[in-house]
């Protein structure tokens, strides 16, 4: 957490969380007010970032033994906590400003507080599921999944359709029903800003055959033994549902969460990252596995032993690879060598070098205050971040902007080209540019653009890391005070720059 440096996207959220509001254009508002309670206590930086999302990823697998002490007993509590450690991503989430980490802690507290109340009834119970689910719909807009597994299990077990002659029942569907309120009149206020990115633009809405390797991809992340004992335990729940509990809630929950996700992934979102979308519906699952998995070992065969070793053996295993990709993108002594393989985490690259380089150039100002101005969402929220004394950062339209549903929030913000020409014009500027962020197919257009959308760019410098695999260049310009004379693409000096670039990393990437 201390090492890595910051992922545009936390990056992103700590900007939004210095601007308080009730909403964004990619989340609901908790993930970037985290971030700001994370750096009003502990100051800028990725630590100040984390610390809250740190804290509360520390608290899931305690989690986990409350929910599973609370439905098998101490001992049972005590293995399923172990358990899900076993499980490489929850074991590390909360290393990351994430929003899966609070909307997984909301989601375990919401299933603890269910649980309790459909077997006493008490009204701290009701509360408290109602405000986890207040919070979840808060975090994420995969909340609803939750919402859904609980309206699941009121529906389809006998246990659960008792719930509707509870009047506590109604006061927690309030209170998470308030605060989806909340969010859609944020989305109604700003048209519909974030769920047109989170369920039109992102989702194509048809079926894409590649998308049946979800199971495939599932057992990689959670390892393939361990995840298929997580099924059989979820089969053996199913067929002990009529007994009612602990089995119905436990079973609808994860049922409803990973077969909706799977479904959902059938026709949703392939070009994000979204492995880490089902992780809540295993949780419910480790108590029963843990119980399961205690019954085979104590029939004391040779088969059963051996296997349940190897699962737990190859879960950690996992688990210390995925520990072991962390430390790599931490480790600055290793970047340079590795950095050329798809594998290493080069995401987190760059940052700093670059954050060190363009204060050195606004420092050499001589007294100027150019604006500083970025190529690209991630590259502006960085900056902003790392630069101390922090200084305001514009970005250009990039398509990566509007790729991860940050081109609207840079609007309402005016850090957009629009509000740098409206607000800003004829400033001198400092331009920073990522010639690498964009896939080599669409890095000509990109950089050819530049030339027309700001005037009179000089070369201030150049910063080529991990041996071309992270080309940065730097440049003073002006913001145009009326449209530019079309530039020939090629001629565009920005790009020039960056294909000699280019051309000098692949010539030293041939052996």
């Amino acid at each position: 957490m201390t090492r890595l440096a910051l992922l545009p996207d936390e990056a992103f959220y700590a900007w939004e969380g210095r601007h308080p509001a009730w909403g964004y254009s990619d989340l609901p508002p908790l993930t970037a007010l985290l971030t700001r309670l994370g750096q009003a206590l502990l100051g800028p930086g990725a630590v100040g970032v984390r610390f809250p999302f740190f804290i509360l990823g520390a608290m899931l697998p305690w989690l986990v033994v409350a929910y599973a002490r609370l439905i098998g007993g101490r001992r049972i509590g005590w293995s399923a906590g172990l358990l899900a450690l076993a499980l490489p991503m929850l074991a590390t989430l909360g290393v990351l400003a994430l929003p899966d980490v609070p909307l997984t802690a909301f989601a375990l507290v919401a299933l603890i507080a269910l649980e309790r109340a459909a077997r006493n009834g008490r009204w701290r119970d009701w509360l408290l599921l109602g405000t986890a689910l207040a919070l979840a719909a808060f975090t994420h807009y995969r909340a609803g999944m939750f919402a859904l597994a609980g309206l699941a299990f009121a529906l389809l077990t006998p246990r659960g359709r008792r719930l509707w002659r509870q009047p506590g029942w109604y006061a927690a569907l309030a209170l998470g029903l308030i605060a989806t309120l909340i969010v859609v009149g944020w989305n109604l206020h700003h048209h519909w800003q974030a769920l047109d990115f989170q369920l039109v633009q992102r989702n194509p809405w048809h079926f894409q055959p590649r998308a049946l390797v979800q199971p495939l991809e599932q057992a990689a992340v959670v390892t393939p033994l361990l995840y298929g004992l997580l099924l059989w335990s979820l089969a053996r729940a199913l067929r002990r549902m009529r007994r009612g509990a602990p089995w119905d809630l436990a079973a609808i929950a994860a049922t409803t969460l990973l077969g909706g996700y799977f479904v959902f992934g059938l026709f949703a979102d392939d070009q994000h990252f979204r492995l880490h979308w089902p992780l809540p519906g295993y949780l419910p699952l480790l108590p029963l596995l843990a119980r399961d998995a205690a019954a085979l070992w104590r029939r004391g065969r040779v088969v059963a032993r051996t296997f349940l070793t190897a699962t737990f053996a190859l879960a950690g295993a996992g688990l210390l690879v995925l520990l072991a990709w962390f430390a790599l993108a931490g480790s600055p002594a290793l970047a340079t060598d590795w950095s050329y393989s798809k594998l290493f985490p080069n995401v987190f690259l760059g940052w700093r070098q670059v954050a060190a380089r363009t204060g050195e150039l606004l420092r050499d100002g001589h007294g100027s205050r150019p604006l500083l101005v970025t190529d690209h969402y991630a590259m502006a929220a960085e900056l902003e971040l790392l630069l101390q004394p922090r200084r305001p950062a514009w970005t250009l339209d990039n398509p990566l902007n509007a790729y991860h549903g940050r081109a609207p929030q840079l609007a309402d913000w005016g850090r957009d080209e629009r509000g740098l020409r409206r607000d800003h014009p004829g400033a001198a500027v400092l331009l920073v540019v990522e010639e690498s962020a964009l896939k080599e197919r669409e890095q000509p257009a990109w950089l050819q653009s530049i030339c027309r959308r700001l005037a009179d760019l000089k070369p201030l410098g150049r910063l080529d890391l991990y041996r071309g695999e992270k080309r940065y260049s730097f440049w003073s310009a002006r913001v145009p005070v009326r449209p530019l004379p079309a530039v020939a693409g090629a001629a565009c000096p920005v790009w020039q720059s960056a294909h000699a670039a280019y051309l000098r990393a692949e010539a030293a990437r041939k052996p």
